[in-house]
């Protein structure tokens, strides 16, 4: 009998999970092979078309001129409060609703879901997201002691499946009196789908109806990680001027993140911002927000916020930070489209992609098919019910012929 030390609800967990594991498995295969004879498509993060991690040249060039002091001392435990103002000002750009907004620093967008799970679910309470989506979700209802439960993202038309959607929201919202919703748009982890506005009325409509209960408390998180991949800057938010009015017994919180839009993956900083018509709400927001935080971080990376004031505040250099960044979301959908083109030739099934940094192919046996791809030396990772491949980090030039390896991959597997 093995030793354990551990409490009962920590025990058997561990931190490898496989999109981990998929690119552990690429690095050892590019320390054998060499990385010019290696497919990586595991890194959600880009790389450009000479493999080399990218930060936009903006955002280098600023956070190497702030002062040393600004790198090494503590923020405020919710965060400085002119970022809090920048984040608020980047995410709704030309679009920020009529409503009361509170902002709180995280530990990038994952540091949001964290928060929310832990401030606005009951232990043992089930939690809904997508059946496709981004694996940690699981992790962090897990470790909170929750459960996490998902609805059917694509209906028979490869539309947003509003019916599944509705039909999972009233199911629980039957058994218990608070219901956290995950919705990951525009330019969704794994497939690159974004809801369209008359999705987002039918989303909205469903909530508002089922918020009439007033004894339901109804939370729904906006993951929107990728929102500056997603296309033009204000037709990706057009959604946000929707999230005003709505009743005080729905919130919405959207996940901001500087990891992709600012190329800043490692400085984990993001925040959490609270969209509701309650001011009551509104405070208790912040103060439950901030409370988690000292109790999970303390405080947040002053340095990459100073750096989103820094360049908000001058309006040439966000211009031209702006102007690397639809470079890069150029580059982005130039992948998929090859791609796109290709696994229409060779007749592979792949999910509809809009934007952002993946796009997924449907299997059966997702391990395995990745398994085989091992064999052409393509690595990607195997998700519940399909393959992810990331067009964020795959040069055009390997990406050229990818395609017709996973659907040869696929027909030996199946």
């Amino acid at each position: 009998m093995t030793l354990s030390l551990a409490a009962s609800h920590a025990k058997g967990k561990f931190g490898l999970d496989k999109i981990m594991a998929a690119s552990a498995a690429a690095n050892k295969a590019i320390a054998q092979y060499g990385r010019e004879n290696i497919i990586n498509a595991t890194i959600g993060a880009i790389l450009d078309d000479n493999e080399n991690l990218v930060c936009l040249p903006t955002a280098e060039k600023v956070f190497r001129t702030l002062p040393i002091t600004e790198v090494i001392n503590y923020a405020p435990i919710s965060g400085l409060p002119e970022y809090l103002e920048a984040a608020i000002d980047v995410t709704f750009a030309a679009n920020r609703p009529d409503a009361y907004i509170k902002a709180i620093a995280t530990s990038g967008g994952s540091g949001c879901i964290h928060h929310v799970v832990h401030n606005y679910s009951e232990i043992g309470d089930t939690v809904l997201t997508s059946d496709w989506h981004w694996g940690p979700y699981s992790v962090f209802c897990k470790d909170a002691m929750r459960k996490l439960e998902t609805y059917e993202l694509f209906d028979a038309e490869q539309k947003f499946n509003i019916r599944s959607f509705a039909e999972k929201v009233q199911a629980l919202l039957a058994k218990q009196n608070s219901l956290i919703i995950i919705l990951n748009t525009p330019a969704h982890n794994p497939t690159g789908y974004s809801l369209s506005d008359s999705e987002w009325d039918q989303v909205l409509d469903c909530l508002k109806e089922c918020a009439k209960d007033t004894a339901k408390r109804i939370v729904l998180v906006v993951d929107i990680a990728y929102l500056d991949f997603a296309g033009e800057k204000n037709e990706a938010r057009a959604f946000m001027k929707k999230l005003g009015g709505l009743p005080p017994n729905l919130l919405t919180i959207l996940a901001f993140s500087m990891s992709k839009g600012y190329t800043m993956y490692g400085q984990r900083t993001g925040a959490m911002i609270g969209v509701t018509s309650s001011q009551e709400v509104a405070k208790e927001f912040e103060d439950i927000n901030g409370y988690a935080s000292r109790a999970t971080w303390s405080s947040i990376n002053r340095g990459c916020q100073r750096l989103l004031v820094t360049i908000h505040k001058d309006k040439e250099l966000e211009a031209q930070l702006e102007q690397e960044r639809n470079f890069y979301y150029r580059l982005i959908q130039e992948r998929a489209a090859i791609f796109t083109r290709e696994a229409k030739e060779v007749n592979l099934n792949m999910l509809p992609y809009i934007a952002g940094f993946f796009l997924t192919i449907p299997a059966k046996n997702p391990d395995a098919v990745c398994d085989k791809l091992h064999e052409d030396k393509v690595f990607a990772v195997p998700l519940g019910k399909g393959v992810r491949i990331a067009v964020c980090a795959v040069p055009s030039k390997k990406i050229t012929g990818l395609a017709a390896k996973v659907a040869k991959a696929m027909a030996a597997v199946d």
